[in-house]
């Protein structure tokens, strides 16, 4: 087997699950996902800033100025359902188990598995039926 036949084995595994595109992908560095971009925009009811994304990351998430720009040993996935509700933090030991546990989450928020309302402090109902209808029932 030569050095293609791997890094197609590799694009392969690091694929975005169904849903889900890959919005940027920096090398050994961050990479983000977004769902369904052809319905969170301005033409549907759901406004883009609530469109799904997981980030995948090496950065501080210590809240304090600048401590996202320094890089940790441990890769960060979260799942954010707008810019300040993130709804499923996990932290894994190296950026390929980061890529492989994001495509996880991505296929387990697309089949409904991830309740996404427990994150939200005030119900947003209409907001609820709409993600339920694109998700295909209700999380």
């Amino acid at each position: 087997m030569d050095g293609t036949d791997d890094r197609a084995e590799r694009d392969k595994a690091d694929a975005p699950p169904p849903g889900w595109t890959l919005w940027n992908d920096e090398p050994r560095g961050r990479r983000i996902l977004v769902f369904r971009p052809d319905v969170f925009n301005e033409d549907n009811d759901l406004p883009a800033e609530c469109i799904p994304t997981i980030m995948i990351s090496n950065r501080s998430r210590a809240q304090r100025p600048g401590a996202a720009h320094v890089p940790t040993d441990t890769w960060h996935v979260v799942l954010t359902l707008e810019p300040e509700i993130e709804a499923v933090v996990d932290s894994y030991e190296s950026r390929e188990a980061a890529v492989e546990g994001a495509n996880d989450l991505g296929r387990r928020f697309a089949d409904g598995e991830i309740d996404y309302r427990e994150p939200y402090q005030v119900p947003r109902e209409s907001y609820f039926a709409q993600l339920d209808a694109v998700l295909g029932g209700e999380a």
